[in-house]
Order: C-alpha cells, then sequence, then structure tokens
C-alpha cells in the first residue's frame, strides 16, 4: 500500500467541498493505476472506520466525503448552533419518492400520481436542494421538468440513483407490515 498515495487521497477529499469522484482524483492525480487507487481509498475507509475518530470517510453521491459521524450530531449542532434537523413532512417524502422514483417528471405528473396539488411541496423540495429544475418538457405549455438532485443522494446516504430499494421490494415490506399488525 502507498501510504504517499492514501495521505493524498486524504487531503484531496479533505479540502473537497463535495463528494469527489474517481474520475476527478484521477484527473488531479494523472496517471496511477485503478487498482492502486481503488486499494488506497478502501484502505483509507478502512482506517477511518476502525480508529475511534469523529469523522469517518463515506462513498456519497458517486464520490468520497469526510461527515461527522452520527453520533457527535449534538456536539456538531451546539457549536455551529444548528437547530434539529426539520422533517419532511409526509406529503413532501411522498411527493420525493414519487420524483426519485419516476425522474424526470412534471408537475402535473406528480400531482396527477398523488392526486392532490404538489406546488406547495415542490417548493419546500426545491429550497431544501433535494430536487432541481432540470429543463422543459416539450408538451403544451412547456411544464417544467423535476429531478432529484446531488443533495438528495447525500441527505440519504445513497451513492447513486441505483441503491433506492426497488418498488417491488418496498411493496413487499409494507404487505408483511400490514399482515403483522393485521
Amino acid at each position: 500500500m502507498n501510504d504517499q498515495l492514501k495521505a493524498i487521497l486524504e487531503v484531496l477529499i479533505f479540502i473537497s467541498q463535495e463528494p469527489l469522484t474517481v474520475d476527478k482524483i484521477r484527473e488531479v492525480l494523472g496517471e496511477v493505476p485503478d487498482e492502486e487507487l481503488q486499494a488506497a481509498l478502501q484502505a483509507l475507509q478502512s482506517d477511518y472506520a476502525a480508529d475511534n475518530r469523529g469523522i469517518q470517510l463515506v462513498q456519497t453521491a458517486g464520490g468520497y466525503l469526510f461527515t461527522t459521524k452520527p453520533e457527535h450530531d449534538q456536539w456538531v449542532r451546539r457549536l455551529l448552533q444548528i437547530e434539529k434537523k426539520t422533517k419532511l413532512s409526509s406529503a413532501a417524502l411522498e411527493t420525493l419518492s414519487i420524483i426519485a422514483y419516476h425522474q424526470p417528471i412534471t408537475q402535473a405528473e406528480i400531482s396527477a400520481i398523488r392526486g392532490v396539488d404538489s406546488t406547495y411541496c415542490l417548493k419546500t423540495l426545491l429550497q431544501k436542494k433535494l430536487i432541481k429544475i432540470t429543463g422543459r418538457k416539450k408538451a403544451p405549455g412547456n411544464p417544467l421538468i423535476y429531478r432529484t438532485s446531488e443533495r438528495f443522494l447525500q441527505y440519504f446516504g445513497l451513492n447513486s440513483l441505483e441503491d433506492l430499494p426497488k418498488e417491488e421490494e418496498i411493496a413487499k415490506i409494507l404487505e408483511e407490515e400490514k399482515q403483522s399488525v393485521s
């Protein structure tokens, strides 16, 4: 294992303000064999997981990022004077899940699935930067097209949208819960 490569990766990830992708790392480092780069990233991740540290190296939103460990959340919030995360309403979560599973999607399509107007939920999700507008649909009125954002992946600890549970898995879990309650 190349300790110098691990140290360089640590510094690059540390100074990056967003998840640092392997492609960006390659762009900065130049010619580093893929196996060596992956091994160094895994070793660095293992180092942070094994040590009793307050931060961790996570793979999220298609890249690597240092985050504070959840068990130290109260201290970070106290230092930064951050109030606890406001939870999303069930309507906002429903809207967000529709976007996540049916993107790209318009407001009219979201409202049709939900059966109610989704304007307020979309505004909330845009303000929280969990979704983004990615263009306009070539349809009457040229409605806006919505997609989930990188922040969505980070918020839910996902590396990519492929990490979302499949709709069939969710349906099975809900059915099992319904049967256990009955």
